[in-house]
């Protein structure tokens, strides 16, 4: 269990390979051995594009985290390989804000920010009620609501429906789809889930409240949502409705499977159904079953995603947890530590096993879109190693000071005078909910700004005293972040982004700091090495680039990518843009073709202006934090600021529509790109991104020109 762990933040607080130069062979194998789909129609360009698998990681690195450590990938050989032989791997890939596995996870699976689906602050949110603030888990299936008393939908838009949920165009074309522990698409708890999907007083429903272990291992983290009138899902099987009740278009007649109990049978030859090792998958109760979301290691994932397609469900989308802490110990591993690398072995055994049984199904990058990623990028927090030149692979590293720094808020504010009720959700970017939930001009609320902004700490581990705060965004920034929801419950006080060696926490039995060896990778946080993560793609389409550091994306250009290659659309325009730099020209549409520079031009300065970690976003960032820190006389310094911001956001809204409407009519809509309008939008935003980029900067008298 880890910061980016599958559990709530608050229970974390509580518990406060060698490296090969090879390659995998694939060969052109026909497609006999796997069953078809006949009725799945992906209207890929030459109908090269018969399966479709999606994998996303939680926190494993392309980058080295010490240099003379292999990175995560560089020990998993077969799975980098296998993408930079086949396809493309972007290492300048990025993540939203806060940079967290459910905010990740939703935007790549979506196309859109948090402010669209509803998630865009954490694993966890905040909402008022009259007792105070409360917390509700991001981790839910797709309808469920905020709370037995909040009927709000946990999944929603922004005018407060029912979020558009990722399978839909998939089975809408006629194709399974298989889904194994990626967030939300699955049962991700034994209470709210079970009564959504089977109903009160289920069976089901009953179970997860008196046999929760075994509620897991039935009916937690697997999936099949079938097409329309598929006998796969048939109540014979233990389908249920796929209900979603607010789906633009309607969404009658289509059944699901939901958890182990109903799809192993489905999908494995015999039971109990194995891992790619031959052993039996084991809930936490030792009975056959889904282990966990801490337990989809490589082995276990990989052999879900395979068995599935071995049956005829050509869509799959999964999560594979961290190798860098030890699940059964609930203690973490430092880069080039034997149990981190003995994982990462492990995982790469599992790929090199994965890929080469698909090659003998005959799925392999000539028939099958490849997308693997990964969410945030978690920052170690630890001493030097021992000794100083270890590097893993020959030399193990050892740590003997290892784990994040705890930071008790509630303590710290009350050194500084601050007594105000407040709830923050725990994390290395901890989001403040004031009680009673004052206006951001609140005089209450902007003493708790300024008096957050110059907390510090003695670093136990360095001896140095740092200071907490790194950057902070209130209410106004946030909205030009996507932080801001149709629910203005869930809208933080503010939020700070602080020193990436801390966790922010406010329990009261808590030391106000303190070194916690149970956890030493943290994120959430705005510095590019958390935000900064990586993409491959391999398949039909995909250039063979091997690795591109140029192109820019982030999480939403995922989806877009994807249906544009597989001849598909959502009945929505994406935050993302199709990575046309990665895609062969044949693979285009003929809108593209003809202008694909004027569209990359485009697309480029875009997302510099609306992605959250894009210039635009960082900068604006900068300008809040000197706004939330002003201590002028009667705010005029904050009320000029933040006045700016506003304007900010409003031009830029404007502008992002218009440039959206224009990228993703051509990547959909068949529309011919106008040279002379997308010239006119790229220059507009290159303008504005100018202007916002001059307030950041300062005049050679060290005065900020904002």
């Amino acid at each position: 269990m880890k910061n980016s762990s599958r559990f709530t933040n608050q229970v974390r607080a509580l518990l406060v390979g060698i490296l090969l130069i090879s390659s995998v062979g694939v060969m052109s194998l026909p497609n006999t051995k796997a069953l078809a789909d006949p009725g799945c129609i992906l209207d890929s360009p030459g109908s090269k594009i018969k399966h479709v698998i999606y994998l996303q990681f939680d926190n494993v690195h392309l980058k080295r985290d010490n240099p003379n450590v292999p990175s995560d990938l560089e020990q998993m050989p077969h799975l980098l390989n296998f993408i930079k032989d086949n396809g493309v791997m972007s290492g300048n890939h990025h993540t939203p804000l806060i940079s967290h596995t459910a905010d990740d996870i939703l935007t790549s699976e979506t196309g859109v920010y948090g402010d669209r689906h509803g998630q865009p602050v954490s694993n966890s949110f905040g909402y008022f009620s009259s007792s105070g603030t409360k917390f509700a888990s991001s981790f839910t299936y797709w309808t469920d609501p905020v709370s037995s008393f909040d009927t709000q939908y946990s999944l929603l838009n922004s005018t407060g429906q029912n979020a558009p949920a990722p399978w839909v165009a998939y089975t809408r074309a006629g194709c399974n789809f298989g889904a194994a522990a990626l967030a939300n698409m699955e049962v991700e708890n034994t209470g709210s889930d079970l009564k959504t999907i089977f109903g009160v007083g289920s069976p089901q429903a009953i179970e997860g409240t008196s046999h929760s272990a075994n509620a897991v291992a039935d009916f937690e983290g697997i999936a099949i949502h079938c097409a329309a009138g598929d006998p796969l899902c048939s109540a014979a099987n233990g389908g249920v409705p796929d209900v979603l009740p607010q789906e633009k278009g309607g969404y009658s007649g289509y059944n699901a499977l939901f958890g182990h109990k109903y799809v192993a049978p489905q999908i494995s030859s015999t039971l109990p159904m194995k891992n790619l090792n031959g052993n039996t998958i084991n809930g936490s109760n030792g009975i056959p079953g889904f282990p966990g979301f801490d337990g989809m290691s490589a082995n276990v994932t990989l052999s879900y995603v395979a068995q599935m397609q071995e049956k005829g469900i050509p869509v799959t989308y999964a999560y594979i947890s961290d190798a860098h802490d030890n699940h059964k110990t609930f203690s973490a591993f430092g880069p080039g530590e034997a149990g981190y690398v003995a994982a990462l072995q492990s995982y790469d055994r599992g790929f090199d096993a994965f890929f080469k049984r698909l090659n003998t199904d005959g799925i392999n990058p000539t028939n099958t879109l490849f997308v693997i990623t990964s969410d945030e990028n978690d920052h170690f927090v630890g001493g030097a190693p021992t000794p100083t030149n270890c590097d893993g692979v020959t030399i193990s590293c050892t740590y003997t000071q290892i784990g994040e720094i705890d930071a008790n808020l509630q303590n710290l504010l009350a050194s500084q005078g601050i007594t105000t009720p407040f709830a923050i959700h725990f994390d290395d970017a901890p989001n403040f909910y004031i009680h009673d939930n004052p206006t951001r001009t609140n005089s209450t609320v902007r003493a708790f700004e300024q008096a957050t902004g110059k907390l510090t700490a003695v670093n136990p581990i360095t001896g140095n005293t740092d200071k907490l705060m790194v950057a902070m965004a209130d209410p106004v920034e946030e909205k030009l972040l996507h932080m801001v929801t149709a629910d203005p419950q869930r809208t933080p006080t503010f939020t700070m982004f602080g020193d990436p060696d801390y966790f922010y926490e406010t329990s009261p039995s808590s030391p106000t700091v303190f070194e916690a060896p149970a956890f030493a990778w943290n994120h959430g946080d705005v510095q590019p090495e958390i935000t900064t993560t990586w993409l491959g793609m391999a398949g039909p389409g995909i250039k063979h680039l091997g690795l591109d550091n140029n192109t820019w994306s982030d999480h939403t250009d995922i989806r877009p990518t994807m249906l544009m290659l597989l001849g598909l659309q959502d009945d929505y325009t994406h935050d993302g843009r199709a990575l046309v730099e990665d895609i062969k020209t044949d693979a285009l549409p003929h809108s593209i073709k003809d202008h694909n520079d004027s569209f990359e031009d485009l697309a480029t300065v875009y997302k510099q202006i609306n992605a959250p970690v894009g210039k635009l976003g960082l900068c604006t960032l900068q300008v809040s934090t000197q706004a939330l820190n002003s201590t002028t006389s009667g705010d005029a310094n904050y009320n000029n600021l933040e006045n700016k911001l506003v304007s900010i956001t409003n031009n830029r809204d404007t502008l992002k529509g218009q440039i959206i409407n224009v990228l993703d009519g051509a990547e959909f809509g068949g529309q011919t790109i106008n040279p002379h309008q997308v010239d006119a939008l790229t220059d507009k935003a290159h303008g504005l991104l100018d202007k916002v980029t001059d307030m950041c900067s300062t005049d050679k008298h060290g005065k900020d020109k904002a």
